[in-house]
C-alpha cells in the first residue's frame, strides 16, 4: 500500500508546524512513515532555495536522526546536532539564522534516552571517568544539570532520565537568554520553542 501524501501549509504558523512534527513522529513510531518530499522532483525544486517549516536542535547520536524520527523530507527541517545537545556560538548562530533568515516558526530542542553525553557527565561526577580534550568541555557544559538530578536522588537510571529532561529545558532557556533575536521572536509569537525527549525503543518523541 502506498503512503498517503502529506499536506504542508504554504507558511505554517507555530502551532501548525508543531502539529506537523507531532503527526510525523506518530507515523514513524507506528511503523507507517509517509516519507514525504524525498523524490527527485523535490531535490530539483530545492536548488532555488529552502523554506524549512521547523528547526531542530538535537543530539548527534546516530540513533536520533530528526528527519527520520519526524518523518520529514528534503528541505523540511533545519537541523543542528551536537552531543547533548548543548548551546555554543555555532548553535546560537545557526538557530538565529533559521529564525531570522529562513523564518521558521518552530524550534524543537530534543534530547533522548540513554544519552552518552549525560552518562559521561554522571560518571565524571562520581569519579568513574576523567574526560580529556574537547570532550571535557562538552561534559562540563552538562555537569551542573547532572549534579542537580543526582541531588534529587533515585536510581542511576532515574537520575539520568531526569537530567536528560532538565537539559532540554536548560537549552531552551539558554537559547532565549543568550540571543536577543530568538527572545524577540518568541516574545512576539512568531516562533515557538518546544522541548522533547526521544524514546529509543518505541520511537516516540515525548514533548515536554
Amino acid at each position: 500500500m502506498s503512503a498517503q501524501p502529506v499536506e504542508f501549509p504554504v507558511r505554517p504558523t507555530p502551532d501548525e508546524a508543531y502539529a506537523l512534527m507531532v503527526a510525523g513522529n506518530a507515523r514513524f513510531a507506528a511503523g507507517s512513515p509517509a516519507r514525504p518530499n524525498q523524490d527527485d522532483a523535490r531535490r530539483v525544486q530545492l536548488v532555488a532555495g529552502q523554506e524549512p517549516f521547523a528547526a531542530v536542535l538535537g543530539c548527534a547520536d546516530s540513533r536520533v536522526p530528526a528527519e527520520i524520527v519526524f518523518d520529514q523530507g528534503l528541505g523540511d527541517l533545519f537541523v543542528c546536532r551536537t552531543a547533548g545537545p548543548i548551546v555554543d556560538f555555532a548553535v546560537l548562530g545557526s538557530i538565529e539564522f533559521a529564525i531570522t533568515q529562513l523564518h521558521v516558526p518552530l524550534v524543537v530542542v530534543m534530547g533522548h534516552e540513554s544519552c552518552g553525553a549525560l552518562k559521561a557527565a554522571a560518571e565524571t561526577a562520581s569519579g568513574q571517568l576523567e574526560p580529556s580534550g574537547s570532550v571535557r568541555d562538552l561534559v562540563e557544559r552538562v555537569l551542573p544539570i547532572t549534579l542537580q538530578a543526582q541531588r534529587e536522588g533515585g536510581t542511576k537510571e532515574e537520575q539520568l532520565n531526569r537530567a536528560i529532561g532538565y537539559n532540554v529545558v536548560r537549552v531552551i532557556n539558554l537559547l532565549i537568554e543568550r540571543s536577543p533575536a530568538i527572545a524577540d521572536a518568541v516574545a512576539d509569537g512568531s516562533v515557538k520553542l518546544v522541548g522533547a525527549v526521544y524514546e529509543l525503543e518505541d520511537g516516540r518523541a515525548r514533548f515536554l
